[in-house]
């Protein structure tokens, strides 16, 4: 049996999961804004990793009817449970910061 922490790693884990729902904590946000708030992630990537959200239910994806298709994420219900987290994630990364320029 899975580690708790172990369960919450494997589906929060990696180096642009974390930041994508730091992303998403203030509202739904369209592909491309996304991109460029993270402009060191590629489109491949950026589209793995939404994907993998969705599919893990943090991440709701919603297509409009519109040409040009227009589609919007948003943390799910779920998603947002995180939240604590990585507001906590972002207050230790402003220590470390802190320390390292000692």
């Amino acid at each position: 049996m899975q580690c708790p922490v172990e369960t919450s790693l494997n589906i929060i884990g990696g180096k642009w999961k974390g930041i994508i729902i730091y992303r998403l904590l203030n509202g739904k946000k369209r592909f491309n804004e996304l991109r460029r708030e993270m402009p060191r992630i590629t489109h491949r990537m950026l589209t793995l990793q939404l994907r993998e959200l969705e599919n893990d239910n943090i991440v709701k994806r919603t297509v409009y009817a519109e040409v040009p298709p227009k589609v919007e994420y948003e943390l799910t219900e779920f998603g947002m449970s995180i939240k604590p987290i990585i507001v906590a994630l972002l207050d230790w990364g402003k220590i470390v910061r802190k320390n390292e320029s000692k």
